[in-house]
């Protein structure tokens, strides 16, 4: 079965044993959810702090690439949903090695970022109520996901759903509060017209460099939206409903992402924000919004919980999958008369209290090797959606085109593109001080689960040579 990418059989789609309970608006919530975090809320100060007001254009570029991405995955999840997602469709393109290393890579980028998101939290919570430990809202938190996860599939649907929703509904008050401001509208202001955008060395203050340091800075931001093509696998119409869910979400987190830097550059000096500090908080200072730095923790507590409610949900479903195709122990296999794969979720669980223990006792040393070491996984998982993608779309073509329900633009131009601009930011980072330690940690965890990926694909094949 797997001493060959399938040919025909799995382009049809295969029934997955899980259970279909989720929703189109929990899948389109659920693309929301895992990207708009706390990157965004305070993270993006960074990015300002590097490109200015170019920080505009950065996020265009970055969010350009993870538009063409999704892109991509959506038109491969549309046309064969699987829990899997990219690291089946990387199994079917190029292998099994693929497969292996893809999912692996991801399911461990996930169970490492449950840590940080968990901690952070706990930190918020610790803020709020001293009494009890950072440790205890830890185990708290994850004792609660851990419950909503095990239960059915459409009650964290709706439990991300209302997250998210939270989310989104922040950053659309945000946007109108910051327009009102812009132009004067709201009590004790005056229109800022274009000031902050020509004046403190213009919109490029630091040259195209700055934009491009500006990418580096936020093209992470966008990784998690891979994981409403792993969640199309469990809706009603898997095929209909990841396509909508990709072109709504793509869409409305560009905005939001856009519009935001938009807002934040334009009301207040770029030179006057701070890397570390959330640039919303400064906006919602400078509008007259009382408490408003209270108001940012209660929103980034909440993005950060909904976070690690998709990051676990992610990782079980991945290695869940990797069981399904031997690439994982099939103990993990077993499925809740509800559709529901526990042992997947509590196996995921488990290695994220390990990292979560690793976060709270070595921060800066055991534990930030790992987080290198999974920091760049992201553009070896797009490159090779990309890959999977070039492959795969002649083939359904060629043999089930009615399949092609959501199209990949400008197919392969468009692709080879992306892969270039993937390229482009690998060499970047290389010459990058700050982001160089990262990618080589990285890139030697990546070498690493290909080799054990090539060794099992090696044996497997030899032992498939003797039987015969």
């Amino acid at each position: 079965m797997h001493d060959a990418p399938p040919v025909v059989e799995p382009l049809a789609g295969e029934k997955e044993p899980l259970a279909a309970g989720l929703k189109q608006r929990h899948l389109t919530m659920l693309g929301l959810g895992g990207v708009i975090g706390a990157g965004l809320f305070v993270g993006s100060g960074a990015g300002i702090a590097v490109a200015g007001p170019g920080i505009i254009l950065s996020y265009l570029l970055a969010g350009g690439l993870a538009m063409l991405i999704m892109r991509m995955l959506g038109e491969l999840s549309a046309a064969m949903p699987a829990s899997g997602a990219f690291s089946v469709h990387a199994e079917r393109a190029l292998g099994r090695w693929a497969g292996f290393s893809v999912g692996w890579l991801y399911w461990f980028l996930l169970v490492v970022v449950l840590a940080v998101e968990a901690t952070a939290a706990a930190r918020i919570a610790h803020g709020w109520a001293p009494g009890v430990p950072q440790w205890g809202w830890v185990l708290l938190f994850m004792v609660v996901f851990t419950a909503a996860n095990l239960a059915a599939v459409k009650n964290f649907g709706e439990f991300e759903f209302w997250f998210a929703a939270l989310k989104v509904g922040a950053i659309v008050l945000f946007l109108a509060l910051g327009l009102l401001a812009i132009f004067g509208v709201l009590p004790d202001t005056d229109a800022v017209g274009m000031t902050n955008l020509t004046g403190q060395g213009g919109l490029l203050p630091h040259g195209w460099g700055g934009v491009v340091s500006g990418v580096l800075a936020v093209v992470f931001a966008f990784g998690g939206l891979e994981v409403l093509t792993i969640a199309a696998a469990e809706s009603d119409d898997p095929a209909r409903a990841v396509g909508r869910a990709v072109r709504s979400a793509v869409w409305r987190i560009l905005f939001f992402y856009v519009g935001s830097m938009l807002v934040i550059v334009t009301l207040l000096p770029w030179s006057s924000l701070k890397p570390g500090e959330s640039p919303y908080v400064a906006v919602l200072d400078r509008v007259g919004v009382p408490a408003a730095g209270q108001i940012m923790n209660v929103v980034v507590f909440v993005a950060l919980l909904s976070a690690l409610n998709a990051n676990l949900y992610g990782s079980s479903r991945m290695v869940f999958s990797l069981a399904e195709r031997k690439e994982a122990p099939r103990a993990l296999l077993k499925v809740s008369p509800g559709g529901v794969p526990r042992r997947a979720v509590l196996a995921s669980v488990a290695f994220g209290f390990v990292s979560v223990i690793l976060n709270l006792e070595w921060p800066d040393s055991i534990f930030q090797y790992l987080l290198n070491a999974v920091g760049s996984v992201l553009l070896f998982v797009w490159g090779l959606i990309a890959v999977s993608q070039l492959r795969l779309r002649r083939r359904i073509e060629r043999e089930t085109p009615e399949l092609l329900t959501l199209r990949m633009w400008c197919f392969p131009y468009l692709t080879w593109v992306a892969l270039a601009a993937i390229g482009a930011v690998l060499v970047l980072m290389l010459t990058d001080d700050t982001a160089r330690p990262q990618l080589l940690w990285s890139a030697g965890a990546t070498a690493a689960v290909v080799a054990v990926a090539l060794l099992r694909d090696l044996r497997h094949r030899s032992s498939a040579a003797v039987d015969r």
